[in-house]
């Protein structure tokens, strides 16, 4: 049986209550999968990772990228406040929780949420970060799974296509 606790303002606790079939000694693992993102300007892309994420676990925890992250990290200024954006997320039914997360190391949201899986696109695969995150997640027993990444639909693509809309609606209109 699962079951769902607050904790804190940012982040949900999963609760699994199992009963033992008599006279079985089977240990139980429960996958814990986190699925972090922006999730700016929702599409296709980001419900494939979710949806292909809960596929690999038991629990899928959405880690939802603050305003404040994605300025510092990113340098994007988001479209949709992070409340917006965590419940967004928080409706998609392959959702279990969701976490806002405020730091950037991801070390350190492991150590907050407690996940087992790690789930992210595969542009990460191959490259000097994706090797150094999984190097330091195997460190604390987390395995990243990688998904393909959505090409023809992307959060920056999206904010392209918008600040292209917004020049031409503010070019005054020749006589």
């Amino acid at each position: 049986r699962w079951g769902f606790a607050r904790v804190g303002r940012t982040c949900w606790a999963v609760t699994l209550t199992v009963r033992p079939l008599v006279g079985s000694h089977r240990h139980v693992t429960t996958r814990i999968g986190y699925a972090a993102g922006a999730f700016d300007l929702f599409h296709v892309g980001h419900l494939n990772i979710l949806r292909r994420a809960k596929e690999r676990c038991d629990v899928l925890i959405a880690g939802v990228v603050s305003d404040e992250m994605l300025r510092e990290v990113k340098g994007i200024e988001p479209m949709v406040p992070t409340a917006e954006r965590a419940d967004i997320v928080a409706a998609i039914r392959y959702v279990d929780a969701v976490h806002v997360e405020t730091v950037p190391d991801k070390l350190d949201v492991w150590k907050d949420v407690g996940f087992t899986h790690f789930f992210k696109g595969d542009d990460w695969r191959g490259t000097e970060r994706g090797h150094r995150l999984e190097r330091r997640f195997a460190a604390v027993g987390v395995e990243v799974v990688y998904f393909p990444y959505t090409v023809q639909t992307s959060s920056t693509r999206l904010r392209a296509a918008l600040d292209a809309l917004t020049l031409t609606a503010d070019r005054p209109a020749s006589a």
